[in-house]
């Protein structure tokens, strides 16, 4: 990135509208992402996660406003490298690769002969492989590993090239609690070592957490800040269009939809009775 880049905000997204045809996902977004933030986008199913990263990643074009990275309107692919994990349900796992070939694909760009890689390349897979705990699964298939193993290989992937930004869709679906704390506990590890961070989730209690800022989206922008801050039952009901249970204890906060007032036993008796 250019010295007269650092001037601007890394992510700058403005007056932001898109939608598939006649259907809007975003209606009029704003926000700025500084360098060196960690950022988490949440909010239900349909509220437009993943179409705001594909926008940011230029694989999306607006139909009204824009997004700058650094300053550099963006139009295709943005000239600030972007490391990208998408949600594992949207990779074919099928594909005869092993962790190692995995990896290695994210220095494709830099590879002058691929699929022939240099040294450096080599050396800073086996780096990564080892800073993400998965060196002694380089030779085995991404297919035969559990979600959070998974999850660590598309990273060490990303990271390859050395992004500027890290940009990940869901890294803690499809994964127990103890894997979704560990992985975000990594991406906060990576966020203090420099990195700029910004990922989707549907779990506010393990972001709530590790993330120090919180974009609250249902189509618009709801609200942002700190967890403290955004996530409170009136702006949760606004986004989620639910009741929601915000209990802080301990120095903890947990969030919750407002359970029903029937009983399992109440379901059945009034089906069966």
């Amino acid at each position: 990135m250019s010295a007269a880049n650092e001037h601007f905000p890394l992510v700058q997204v403005e007056n932001l509208w898109f939608g598939y045809g006649a259907t809007p996902v975003l209606e009029d977004v704003s926000f700025t992402l500084r360098r060196g933030q960690f950022a988490a986008v949440v909010g239900p199913s349909g509220a437009g996660k993943t179409t705001l990263l594909r926008l940011i990643l230029g694989l999306l074009k607006p139909n009204r406003g824009y997004v700058t990275i650094a300053g550099e309107r963006v139009n295709g692919r943005p000239s600030v490298h972007i490391g990208y994990v998408p949600q594992l349900n949207a990779i074919d796992w099928t594909f005869p690769v092993t962790v190692e070939q995995v990896v290695l694909m994210g220095r494709i760009r830099q590879a002058p002969f691929w699929p022939w890689y240099r040294r450096q390349d080599k050396a800073r897979m086996e780096m990564l492989l080892e800073q993400l705990g998965i060196a002694h699964l380089r030779r085995r298939h991404i297919r035969d590993l559990s979600g959070g193993q998974q999850q660590r290989v598309f990273l060490a992937r990303a990271l390859m090239a050395d992004p500027d930004l890290l940009i990940l869709d869901e890294p803690t679906a499809g994964v127990d609690m103890h894997t979704a704390e560990q992985i975000l506990h990594l991406l906060a590890d990576l966020n203090r070592a420099g990195k700029t961070v910004l990922i989707t989730t549907h779990d506010l209690n393990t972001a709530a957490a590790h993330v120090p800022w919180m974009l609250c989206l249902n189509g618009r922008l709801i609200a942002q800040g700190p967890p403290e801050a955004v996530l409170v039952e009136d702006i949760l009901n606004r986004t989620y269009r639910a009741e929601m249970v915000v209990i802080r204890q301990n120095g903890l906060l947990l969030v919750h939809q407002k359970p029903h007032a029937h009983t399992y036993r109440d379901l059945l008796e009034g089906e069966f009775s």
